[in-house]
């Protein structure tokens, strides 16, 4: 591709909860990209949104959109995902898709930059998925532990955020606060949420004020999604496909960042402060970890921001090869939108050379 003609990129759900977040990135990133054309259903289009300080007109997804476009950003259904992105593919375009349609096909490349880039070359569908909101809140760091001592099992528990679920969770939540909000008595009696709260949303109880120890949809003997994508992505991502491990994924009453606490198990002799030090040189990952001074990682202060937020570092006191530590990451920029204009940057700059 010669330096005069920067690739065509197309977004597709650019109004959606990720989409806009990505219409930020694209903005605020270095400018690798020609023509940017933005995609969204039929009842989205014609709408104008602003991206590198341009107004561009959304347009309807069909056939003809992918014409000339050399990479496409997809952030839809997984549905939509598996009947648009070889469509996609087969006109050229090559497909950096966000959904939950490809990560597991074993033609499709999982990839996270910063954890294994070089599997993005090998693409025989042409596409290439990007790892669910939970796994890459924290497997940048995770992938740098392992390469340092070598990971063996994992036990996580997930606190997700609403936006997790999209607008609907966000705006689920907010409308639930405003429900509670002045109240001195809510949440003291059994069934006293359900009452007001009324409408759970994409939820299966009320979130404001409460926890719910489940995310996503059922699967066989009593998993949920969540914490079998949580799994099935490290295995693929970090190319250890034995490594065991246990999730239990909650969802929280945070608007945006999921966090999770994580007992991680190696081959070797751990030892906490060599972890920080591994962290703190490590590209994408900010340490945050001095309780003595309440210095940790919170949702709070990691939302809006790029990197994996780590602290708690602690040996086990009862295992010298396990690490237990807490790290929050934000689900819509590095959990969805930024991991996906990462990988279409390794695409763009492959492209180049």
């Amino acid at each position: 591709m010669s330096e005069q003609r920067k690739p065509t990129l197309a977004v597709v759900g650019a109004t959606g909860a990720v989409g806009t977040v990505m219409l930020d990135i694209l903005s605020t990133r270095e400018d690798v990209w020609g023509e940017i054309r933005l995609v969204a259903s039929s009842r989205s289009a014609g709408k104008r949104l602003t991206v590198r300080g341009e107004e561009i007109e959304v347009v309807a997804l069909s056939e003809e959109v992918f014409a000339g476009v050399d990479v496409a950003m997809f952030d839809v259904p997984d549905e939509v995902s598996k009947e648009w992105a070889p469509i996609a593919a087969a006109k050229g375009a090559v497909v950096v898709d966000n959904s939950g349609a490809w990560r597991m096909d074993p033609e499709v490349p999982l990839v996270v930059p910063e954890v294994n880039p070089e599997a993005a070359r090998e693409r025989p569908k042409g596409i290439i998925a990007s790892a669910n909101c939970t796994t890459l809140s924290m497997i940048v760091p995770m992938g740098a532990l392992h390469r340092e001592w070598g990971l063996k099992e994992m036990f996580v528990a997930s606190y997700q955020a609403a936006s997790g679920a999209g607008q609907a969770g966000i705006d689920t939540l907010r409308t639930q606060l405003a429900k509670v909000a002045g109240s001195q008595s809510l949440g003291t009696q059994p069934g006293d949420l359900r009452a007001v709260v009324g409408d759970f949303g994409p939820f299966p109880a009320p979130l404001v004020l409460n926890v719910i120890p489940f995310a996503g949809s059922l699967k066989e003997e009593g998993w949920a999604s969540e914490e079998l994508k949580v799994r099935n992505e490290s295995r693929k991502i970090l190319g250890l496909p034995d490594l065991k491990v246990s999730a239990t994924c909650v969802r929280v009453p945070v608007i945006t960042t999921h966090s999770l606490a994580i007992h991680a198990i190696f081959d070797q002799e751990v030892d906490a402060e060599r972890a920080r030090a591994v962290l703190r040189q490590t590209p994408g990952v900010v340490v945050v970890d001095d309780p003595a001074r309440s210095e940790f990682p919170t949702p709070a202060d990691a939302v809006g921001t790029d990197p994996t937020w780590v602290g708690r570092i602690r040996r086990s006191l009862d295992d010298p090869r396990a690490l237990d530590l807490f790290l929050c990451g934000d689900n819509l920029r590095k959990g969805a939108a930024l991991n996906t204009a990462q990988v279409a940057e390794l695409v763009a700059a492959e492209l180049a050379g």
